[in-house]
């Protein structure tokens, strides 16, 4: 645990959003995203920020290497594709389904114990399979199951009790809250409830960023190290076939990133540094080329981030335009290129 006191919370306000993508078709903006990129260099300082870096905000499914790191704190015994899975947000394939029973019957618990949200599969071909045969939403499916059940296994482990994981009072939340504060270095702003019934703590956007970065810099063998690996090892078991995520994590090597809804995206190299994003309107088609952008930045040859621009605009058909980051989140002369 880091020994300095946790700074204060970030403050509760409107957040101070600035451009930071265009859509552009037929050379004209046609529309504009606004949100906030902060970029941290391995020194740990603030290299770019736009928008306001320091108010609260929800990393929704972003902070899940956070909680997988407090799990392994608290004696989860997981590595590989089953830690991957119990950081992820996943597509619901059938490796997804598979793992997350394991992770059940290890603590010697099935499905029914789970206790997040029913759902369809998150990956759309699977959904679409899955519609298709007329199952039902599903504990198992939903796309945070795997935490869910790495959840449980660490409550079984700890002899705390089950039926009330979720609760925010619960000796499972409350040690994933004091790590949330640990790796941030800040205090919690507020706790809501995410999608899937977990409790949800708010950080600033500089926090998120910061804890990835301690995750990617830590020694071998410790919990964060072994969270980062995992992730990095398994991007799949952590998203799913054909997702962003997945892909940017094989382009750039050493990367650990993770996405959440609503337009968020951590992403850090292991120097420390980190890039984090927060698109106002949550719309996903300007997270990634944002993100790519800000790695870009950050250091990370453009060449490796070339197929992360974003999908192209389309008129009739026909490619007319796309989105395109804002000046300021173009690399710095002289960066130096990480490849």
């Amino acid at each position: 645990m880091n020994s300095t006191f946790p700074a204060a919370a970030p403050p509760v306000r409107e957040p101070l959003h600035a451009p930071v993508a265009h859509l552009v078709r037929g050379g004209v903006v046609e529309g504009v995203h606004y949100g906030s990129v902060v970029v941290l260099g391995a020194d740990g300082e603030v290299r770019l920020g736009l928008g306001d870096i320091e108010a609260a905000c929800y990393p929704r499914s972003a902070l899940k290497p956070v909680q997988a790191v407090a799990m392994v704190r608290a004696g989860l015994p997981l590595d590989g594709e089953l830690l991957s899975l119990s950081a992820a947000s996943h597509s619901g394939e059938e490796r997804h389904l598979a793992g997350t029973r394991r992770v059940l019957a290890g603590a010697g618990l099935t499905e029914d114990h789970l206790r997040n949200t029913p759902d369809l599969p998150f990956g759309r071909a699977v959904r679409e399979t899955w519609v298709r045969e007329g199952r039902p939403p599903s504990r198992l499916a939903q796309n945070c199951s795997g935490k869910h059940a790495a959840m449980l296994l660490t409550a079984r482990l700890n002899g705390w009790p089950l039926g009330d994981y979720l609760d925010p009072g619960h000796p499972l939340q409350r040690a994933i809250a004091e790590t949330v504060e640990d790796l941030t270095g800040q205090r919690v702003a507020r706790v809501t409830v995410d999608g899937c019934g977990a409790p949800l703590f708010a950080v600033s956007l500089y926090g998120l960023a910061r804890a990835a970065a301690r995750i990617t810099t830590a020694l071998p063998g410790t919990p964060e190290a072994r969270v980062a690996d995992a992730m990095r090892d398994h991007p799949g078991m952590a998203s799913g076939s054909g997702r962003d995520v997945a892909a940017l994590m094989g382009a750039v090597p050493g990367l650990l990133a993770k996405d959440g809804f609503e337009g968020v995206q951590v992403a850090a190299l292991p120097d420390g540094s980190a890039v984090a994003v927060k698109i106002s309107d949550g719309a996903d088609r300007a997270r990634v080329p944002v993100t790519a952008a800000a790695l870009a930045h950050a250091g990370v040859d453009p060449a490796a981030l070339t197929g992360f621009a974003g999908e192209p605009l389309l008129g009739g058909g026909l490619p007319v335009g796309g989105i395109r980051p804002v000046h300021a989140l173009e690399p710095l002369p002289g960066t130096a290129v990480r490849r």
